[in-house]
């Protein structure tokens, strides 16, 4: 269900949207009282690797009142997101459009549409080193350093991993790509820009992050570092995740894809081969080949899986 942009919006309209868009999810955890953090502003030096104990009028990022109260303002946040990409739609079909066609026409530059099998194996993949590593110390699912209640239920049905695997994922992917790339799309931006630039306000929504890490170590000089480090880390890491999923999601037209890929990485974590290694020593060069056969297996397929005949962002 594609249309001529005959007067696309402007990159610097796009710009602005993605702003937009950013801000309201961001901003949603700051407007509810409920979703904000508060921290003692006692300054402690700390051994290193340890964060101060928690007091008790403080609210943490883990307490479960706070993450219930940020799964509400997010996924509130995600909805006003997706009414917001409505009105580019409306502007740029302008009297093509009628109402019955708004809805499914919106959609559709939404990513709210079906890819093969396919590009959801992508991921996996990549991964084929820290999957293998998992193997040899039995604990994939129904091996036997794997049980059902602790490493199923207890994980994924907890708030926590309600928040990490399932809200996080499908919240993030709607806004920061399906509606932040449908408007560098209607802004007729190349594939290039909307792959590189538009994971900035990915990025750039985890900045926020730091703030607690410098209360949660105390407050010092040396909490500062980590902070300042820590987020320049996770501003890379998620930049260049949002990287991939941008791509998954043109390529295929559907933002399906980058919520699995996004669910996958956060249950499987940052690939550590080093670990992996000194988990099982004896088999180091099978796990240093899985690794490789991991990433040439990611680069031979991910072009030749994720093609979508009909995907409207790469036709």
């Amino acid at each position: 269900m594609a249309f001529i942009l005959s007067t696309p919006l402007s990159i610097w309209s796009a710009h602005a949207l993605a702003a937009i868009y950013t801000t309201t999810y961001v901003g949603s955890i700051y407007v509810s009282k409920g979703a904000r953090l508060s921290f003692s502003k006692a300054k402690a030096h700390l051994d290193f690797g340890y964060f101060r104990p928690k007091e008790k009028y403080e609210r943490w990022r883990d307490d479960p009142d706070v993450i219930r109260a940020r799964l509400a303002a997010v996924s509130i946040a995600t909805i006003i997101c997706c009414a917001l990409a409505t009105g580019p739609v409306r502007a740029i079909a302008g009297n093509e459009l009628d109402r019955f066609t708004l809805l499914p026409l919106t959609l559709s530059h939404l990513g709210i549409t079906f890819s093969g099998l396919l590009p959801f194996l992508v991921t996996p993949v990549l991964y084929l080193g820290p999957l293998y590593s998992r193997f040899l110390v039995g604990t994939l699912p129904f091996q036997r350093n794997w049980t059902y209640q602790e490493d199923f239920v207890s994980v994924f049905f907890s708030v926590t991993g309600i928040r990490n695997y399932v809200v996080a994922p499908i919240t993030e992917e709607v806004v920061f790509r399906a509606c932040v790339l449908s408007a560098y799309y209607l802004a007729n931006a190349s594939r290039a820009r909307m792959i590189l630039l538009s994971p900035l306000a990915f990025g750039a929504a985890h900045i926020h992050h730091g703030w607690e890490v410098y209360n949660r170590y105390g407050r010092s000089p040396a909490a500062l570092k980590r902070a300042v480090v820590g987020t320049a880390f996770q501003f890379a890491y998620t930049t260049v995740f949002g990287f991939y999923c941008s791509y998954l999601f043109l390529r295929t037209g559907s933002v399906f894809p980058p919520i699995a890929a996004h669910v996958f990485c956060n249950v499987m974590g940052v690939p550590q081969p080093g670990y992996d290694i000194g988990q099982r020593p004896d088999r180091k060069l099978a796990i240093i080949l899985a690794y490789l056969s991991g990433i040439f297996s990611f680069v031979y397929v991910l072009q030749r899986w994720t093609y979508t005949k009909d995907s409207l962002f790469w036709s």
